[in-house]
């Protein structure tokens, strides 16, 4: 695969390609046809820096892995208190505390799922599971991760999966081995073509938008303000 090749004829074609995304919306898998570059992680990041200027996986994992400590605090100070919100974060904890390694890339993952549970914000239809025997149910999915494990495991966190998934309508679109990176590459994918942030998660997507890549940052809602006055607190 010659990659320098692809990189400079999706340079070369990224004028058209963001006038055919940003006027006529065509379906994903349309687009997809038309550049499958875009199924690649690298060439994702290269198109997000071709439309923000950003670096997408330095910023985010410099942003990211700085404030981990302080949101693993922030989230299990609000998983002893009582209700809902603390009864499910409490329960994203107990998986995590369950492990054997206790490394970065868990931390990232408690997180990711813990995010959205904190702002209390639905995640049913995003965070999706199926083992590598049955097959996934993508009918009406807009935007979604795909975790696929080895067993019929129940649990809502998974540290070791065979491999996640974006899912972009009903088509699977990229797989990695690792929930941060396939978050990063979704969050790239809804730039590159133009998408809405998944329904009822816009104060998950905001966070990294906002907070942790600084982009179009000037307006929070309440509860990004207040997540993020905890976090400048303790920088």
């Amino acid at each position: 695969m010659d990659l320098p090749l692809i990189k400079k004829m999706m340079q070369t074609t990224f004028a058209l390609q963001r006038q055919t995304i940003v006027r006529t919306c065509p379906p994903v898998n349309e687009l997809m046809d038309l550049w499958p570059a875009l199924k690649m992680e690298s060439e994702v990041y290269a198109e997000f820096q071709r439309i923000t200027n950003q670096n997408l996986p330095n910023t985010f994992y410099a942003a990211f892995d700085r404030h981990l400590p302080r949101l693993m605090v922030i989230f299990r100070q609000k998983a002893s208190k009582t209700g809902k919100t603390a009864e499910a974060l409490a329960e994203i904890f107990k998986i995590h505390d369950e492990q054997e390694l206790h490394d970065i890339n868990t931390r990232r993952t408690t997180v990711i799922h813990a995010l959205p549970v904190y702002l209390q914000e639905d995640t049913s239809g995003f965070f999706r599971t199926c083992t590598e025997e049955s097959e996934p149910e993508l009918g009406g999915v807009a935007v979604a991760l795909l975790t696929v494990i080895s067993d019929n495991g129940t649990s809502q966190v998974q540290y070791q999966p065979v491999t996640i998934s974006v899912v972009i309508e009903n088509d699977i679109v990229v797989s990695l081995p690792r929930l941060a990176d396939t978050f990063l590459v979704m969050f790239g994918l809804i730039y590159a073509l133009h998408l809405s942030y998944p329904k009822g998660l816009t104060n998950t997507f905001e966070f990294t938008q906002k907070i942790l890549l600084g982009l179009e940052d000037r307006k929070l809602s309440p509860k990004l303000q207040t997540l993020k006055n905890d976090l400048m607190m303790h920088v």
